[in-house]
């Protein structure tokens, strides 16, 4: 047998931040032992979707979350195992969840001093067709003085300490972003952790695919119109292909991999956007600007927001430079 079937001396997650860590002698910890348990929640999600046929996971739990989506057993499941492993994690204060209505504020003796924005499970409606789904997540940290209150949560992306997101596809991939670059890390089931396979991930300057949900191309302003009508049928030069997954996570993170741009733009029937902007979008531009792309609303970047609910939605384009600033150059072309 090779001496290298094993990595005896391998970069996981964990090892990848205390490395960080070490970097910042300010440092208290906290931060390594919030995302050890993120790890851990995600870990338990992972599971659960593997084995979500057999365990008869799968169908209505019987109630909607407060986006009037109906509520899988997954998200119930995923949603449960983040507040519980986040909580006892001891350095958090406030969650922001999608599937609760109002902000999740830790027990006294269990507060830390950070918030984490999440959704605990992005893509439920493709759950039962085996599409590929995730989980997304941002950390803030407390900025005020006394206990928790909802202005902590209500912050720009700016003030993003930490982003990710957990992609359940083929394999179980977290990519993380700590404020210095974007590193994807591969879940070893063997030994139950997350293995870093690909370090300082860059997203290219310009990409092949545009990604939306053209079923709403009906609703769409003219300036998404003329560009998806630029990349069909381009006056030179190949079309773009189109790729639409209707997972943001799996989208977003093969337009990271491959390049190109993902758009869920505003419509004449969702003016304000469909995404979230504290535990969908915000998280996602974070990633993509650290890994050197673009993520804007159309008119300014995503992470300028100042956010004024814990559920307000945005419009969002986001991928390689080049390409939303074509988009973002026919928005100012149509003065929208």
């Amino acid at each position: 047998m090779s001496r290298n079937t094993f990595d005896t001396d391998c970069q996981t997650l964990t090892r990848h931040v205390l490395e960080g860590q070490k970097k910042h002698p300010e440092a208290t910890g906290d931060l390594t032992q919030l995302l050890s348990s993120l790890l851990t929640a995600i870990k338990e999600v992972s599971s659960a979707v593997r084995m979500a046929g057999i365990a008869r996971l799968y169908g209505i739990a019987g109630s909607t979350n407060v986006q009037g989506e109906e509520v899988k057993k997954l998200d119930v499941l995923a949603n449960e195992a983040f507040i519980n492993m986040l909580k006892s994690s001891y350095s958090t204060c406030m969650l922001v969840s999608e599937e609760d209505e109002n902000v999740i504020e830790v027990e006294t003796e269990k507060q830390g001093k950070y918030i984490v924005c999440f959704d605990p499970l992005d893509g439920s409606s493709n759950i039962d067709c085996l599409v590929s789904i995730g989980s997304i997540f941002s950390i803030l940290k407390k900025t005020s003085d006394g206990p928790p209150n909802i202005k902590d949560a209500l912050q720009s992306g700016r003030n993003i300490v930490a982003a990710g997101y957990a992609l359940y596809g083929s394999a179980t991939m977290v990519v993380l972003s700590t404020g210095d670059g974007v590193n994807g890390f591969m879940l070893d089931p063997s030994i139950g952790e997350f293995i870093l396979t690909a370090p300082n991930i860059r997203v290219k300057p310009r990409g092949k695919i545009y990604s939306l949900n053209e079923g709403y191309a009906h609703y769409w302003d003219p300036a998404v119109k003329e560009y998806v009508a630029s990349k069909k049928n381009p006056e030179c030069g190949k079309p773009y292909g189109a790729r639409y997954v209707g997972s943001m996570v799996a989208d977003v993170h093969r337009t990271l991999v491959y390049g190109g741009i993902f758009m869920y733009p505003a419509t004449s029937q969702t003016p304000k956007g469909k995404l979230r902007l504290l535990y969908e979008c915000n998280p996602m531009a974070y990633i993509m600007e650290q890994a050197g792309g673009v993520a804007s609303t159309g008119t300014k970047p995503i992470l300028d927001l100042q956010p004024e609910s814990i559920h307000q939605r945005a419009p969002i384009y986001l991928g390689s430079k080049e390409d939303v600033e074509d988009v973002l150059a026919l928005i100012k072309k149509h003065g929208l």
